[in-house]
């Protein structure tokens, strides 16, 4: 939106009432303060409320493209203009057995690709993805990589950082593979005593991630922080490695976060981590502990080896300016207008 703000072509409104969203506290919403708090005593509310709103700019039809921000189909009996829709992954669709079998979300995504007048697809192998697990053409879809700011990072202090520890950032459910890197901190930590396992965001430890660790004996090793976007530059950067063991994305932003501040990274062996990552990175056989709790010693005792991540990954951030997303995205809105 800010791409589009600056853009002399291009303008935009945002379909929203109110939101507690951060990274849109800026925006224009016409309910947002304080005064209107009562109209909004639930999340149901919100999303009722902005879901109205929402309707009632689409019947004003005063708009060349709409793009909906994720796969509820409300809109599509008021729509009558074309719209575009960003496949952020197909996560549901090639591991069904992570997910609860009555979540509407696969049908909703399929349905919403099938009527999009464009698919955006995040990389290549989200797009091959969705030529695989759906019936939508080729020609409708288009790549249209992730970006970062690249312009210096701005670092704010993180209380109780410890001085050595491994980085894991984001969800730690199911496909995530979080329980490999505890079972693989297990052995660094009994070989590596001062070693500590740092959780970035993902929320607050549940029961069943304090209990696993518990079991394991390293919840008083293990560190969860929920960061702002400054503390998490630092976080990375002062990290011995990133480690991001998921079974499958779409792109992997963090991917990105941790070239920029100078972490090495090391990616599961899945999805798209090597067509972004290149050789900036190290892999593991995603399903082989041996192999992670190896290349997590390979970092951590070659000094070389991380100088050679670092470089690299600064070299390979330079293919993703935020630039670049916008154009793309530009180019496809104004092939509407």
């Amino acid at each position: 939106m800010r791409g589009v703000d600056k853009s002399n072509e291009l303008d935009y409104k945002l379909g929203v009432l109110k939101s507690k969203n951060y990274y849109i506290r800026n925006e224009k919403q016409p309910l947002n303060h304080g005064i209107f708090n009562a109209l909004f005593k639930s999340t149901a509310d919100l999303i009722k409320r902005n879901n109205s709103y929402c309707k009632y700019l689409l019947k004003k039809n005063d708009f060349s493209v709409f793009h909906p921000t994720y796969y509820n189909p409300y809109f599509l009996k008021y729509l009558k203009r074309p719209f575009v829709v960003t496949i952020h992954d197909m996560t549901y669709e090639a591991l069904p057995q992570f997910f609860l079998s009555d979540d509407p979300i696969p049908y909703y995504k399929r349905i919403l690709m099938e009527k999009a007048d464009k698919v955006i697809a995040i990389s290549e192998t989200t797009k091959q993805d969705i030529l695989k697990y759906s019936k939508i053409k080729e020609d409708k879809i288009e790549v249209v990589y992730h970006g970062m700011d690249l312009s210096p990072a701005v670092y704010e202090d993180v209380p109780n950082l410890p001085d050595e520890y491994i980085l894991f950032v984001g969800a730690r459910w199911s496909y995530k593979n979080f329980h490999m890197v505890a079972d693989a901190f297990k052995i660094l930590s009994s070989k590596y005593p001062d070693l500590k396992l740092v959780l970035a965001g993902g929320g607050s430890l549940t029961f069943g991630d304090s209990e696993y660790l518990m079991r394991n004996n390293i919840v008083d090793k293990t560190i969860q922080i929920s960061a702002t976007d400054e503390q998490l530059n630092t976080i990375y950067k002062k990290a011995k490695c990133f480690i991001y063991p998921s079974l499958y994305e779409g792109f992997g932003l963090p991917i990105l976060e941790a070239f920029k501040n100078n972490c090495p990274v090391l990616l599961s062996n899945c999805s798209c981590f090597e067509e972004i990552a290149g050789q900036a990175a190290r892999y593991f056989e995603h399903h082989s502990l041996d192999s992670l709790v190896a290349e997590v010693e390979k970092i951590l005792l070659g000094e070389e080896v991380k100088l050679d991540l670092i470089a690299e990954g600064n070299q390979r951030l330079q293919l993703y300016p935020i630039e670049n997303c916008i154009r793309k995205t530009n180019q496809l809105y104004q092939a509407f207008s």
